[in-house]
């Protein structure tokens, strides 16, 4: 055996025992006549101690020659520390060694394997393998691990079943680009990987699985983000015979189950909130109530008046910063000019002060007077003291730009507290929505969403005004887990389809398999589906996901530890009948 316990286990009732360490040398410090050694390995860190007293010349020799990183073995008694360390685990003991191998020597690493280290990140992505040495990545990967048995351990205990699906599959349109993967056997044809196991798990409720989960590898060619990767992990579930409210109540379950298991905190409510009121009050689908600064809209009290902003504008909209009257004039200058930067997009921003003295001071004073902005106050629910930011233009745009406002003004505040969650349903999404550039309607989530019951008809006369019997798990204003109800009728899903704009052909090109299946009784279904990755994340205390991945992408889909994408030789090429066409 290369050990007999690990680095992290030694404590005060090991004094006096013969073991065997393995691990890396995290660090040493040499005095000539005695020699430490941090040994380090998953588990912990235990000092080795080499002295002139207990230890023979040409081991102490072997000691002062080690580098960081290398890779020994360590036999020796445990021993007390005569300096203790209350910081370590292991701080009570040392290890005075007997014996010395060296099972690898190392290069000096490009950057120091400590919790705080000196490398930038593009450089720790390149060598991830020595990232992973460093306490914050492992223990994320750690803390991964807990959470993804967890997710098992409860589905299975509630009678879900794993099952998997193929990764090889047809190309269907599911809202992003698919990654595609030639077939050297069918020339001139294309498997795609999944962007979902969609279709697959509604053939599962078919097949009479009844409860299924998997927790799956997913794939999209899109844009990246510090919160997206092409390859991403999806917790993936579907019920059979089920309503809205069942599948709520499931993973409701769930959530407080992980909350309660990893985290140690008891969550109970999970408000519901309509798709119309989280854009109304906060200008997103996934609005983080941990706080306030709720949206209130001015056009009632702001325009017809000589302000030609306000009055053009489709939609006044302000938010009261708590406190936020203790700003100075450089400080909302700043605010502003962080608001018209190409991210945020704003053209300006109009402000009111709400003084202790109970008057109001604003950038608009020409234009209203002490009557008007108590009404703004009012409208906002802004306080003394408090600090009134006023935006306009068109709806959706203004929206947006408010709400990432509003999550900027929370962070600065210190709003976000990593340790607070408040999971929140949002339901009713509209099952359609009007692309300009296409002049057509796409489905907001996926063309196999059902509509909200009754609401079938409304296809024909009204497709925007439609409901979808979808909802969406928001924890700390980030979209967790998304989910609907089925369409599980050959005659629903062909109108959808026609709604899409799908000729019948297409329709049966792409999705015949499932019409067919739909043929056979197909029972009344729905899911839904939790990112892991973001989940975890946020179940650690993090907004970005890539500390939670073992190895990930950077923002241009490369991993530049082992080079990839990467081109492949011409015989390749021609062996998959493929022929290259780069455009420069």
């Amino acid at each position: 055996m290369y050990r007999s316990h690990n680095c992290g286990e030694l404590r005060a009732a090991h004094i006096n025992t013969e073991v065997t360490l393995a691990g890396w040398v995290q660090k040493s410090r040499d005095k000539g006549f005695i020699v430490w050694v941090d040994l380090r390995d998953r588990y912990g860190i235990t000092q080795l101690v080499f002295d002139e007293e207990r230890t023979n010349k040409e081991l102490i020799e072997q000691a002062q020659n080690l580098g960081r990183e290398f890779v020994i073995q360590a036999k020796g008694t445990v021993v007390e520390r005569a300096s203790k360390n209350p910081n370590m685990p292991t701080g009570d003991i040392e290890l005075l060694v007997s014996e010395l191998n060296i099972l690898n020597e190392a290069e000096l690493p490009p950057f120091t394997i400590e919790d705080n280290t000196d490398g930038g990140e593009d450089l720790r992505m390149k060598y991830r393998y020595l990232d992973i040495r460093r306490n914050p990545v492992k223990d994320s990967l750690i803390f991964r691990h807990k959470v993804t048995q967890e997710v098992r351990n409860y589905l299975s205990n509630e009678g879900f079943i794993e099952v998997e699906t193929p990764y090889l599959i047809k190309s269907t349109p599911e809202g992003a680009r698919d990654f595609v993967v030639p077939s050297r056997m069918n020339e001139g044809e294309f498997y795609a990987l999944p962007q979902s196991p969609q279709t697959f798990k509604q053939l599962l409720m078919v097949g009479g699985m009844d409860k299924y989960f998997q927790i799956v590898k997913c794939f999209r060619d899109e844009d990246l983000r510090a919160d997206r990767q092409p390859e991403f992990t999806q917790i993936d579930c579907e019920m059979a015979f089920i309503e809205q409210e069942d599948i709520l109540n499931a993973f409701e379950g769930l959530t407080k189950h992980l909350l309660k298991e990893v985290k140690g905190i008891s969550v109970e409510k999970f408000p519901r909130m309509q798709y119309d009121d989280a854009m109304r009050l906060y200008g997103n689908d996934k609005p983080d109530i941990r706080f306030g600064m709720e949206f209130g809209e001015l056009n009632a009290v702001a325009q017809h008046k000589d302000f030609n902003v306000f009055n053009t504008a489709e939609l006044v909209v302000g938010i009261a910063v708590p406190g936020g009257n203790s700003y100075t004039r450089k400080e909302i200058d700043k605010l502003i000019d962080w608001l018209k930067r190409p991210q945020v997009g704003a053209l300006g921003m109009v402000y009111c002060r709400c003084n202790e003295d109970g008057s109001f001071k604003s950038s608009v004073d020409k234009f209203y007077d002490q009557d008007d902005l108590a009404k703004w106050a009012e409208v906002t629910g802004a306080k003394t003291g408090d600090l009134i930011c006023v935006l306009s233009g068109d709806t959706n745009k203004v929206r947006t730009q408010l709400s990432a406002l509003r999550m900027e003004l929370a962070e600065r505040l210190g709003l976000r507290k990593p340790d607070e969650f408040a999971p929140l349903w949002v339901m009713d999404f509209p099952l359609l929505e009007w692309d300009e550039e296409t002049e057509r309607y796409h489905a907001m989530h996926h063309p196999f969403t059902a509509p909200k019951p009754g609401q079938i008809e409304l296809l024909k006369t009204n497709p925007g005004a439609v409901k979808a019997n979808a909802y969406d798990l928001v924890l700390n204003g980030n979209e967790i887990g998304g989910g609907s109800i089925r369409i599980h009728d050959k005659e629903t899903q062909a109108l959808m389809f026609d709604y899409l704009g799908f000729t019948p052909e297409e329709a049966k090109a792409q999705f015949g398999f499932l019409m067919d299946a739909f043929q056979y009784g197909a029972p009344p279904h729905g899911g839904l589906a939790f990112g892991l990755d973001r989940l975890v994340a946020i179940l650690g205390g993090q907004e970005t996901i890539r500390d939670f991945i073992a190895f990930p992408k950077n923002n241009s889909g490369r991993d530049v530890m082992i080079d990839a994408p990467a081109p492949i030789d011409d015989d390749q090429l021609e062996e998959l009948s493929l022929k290259l066409n780069i455009k420069s």
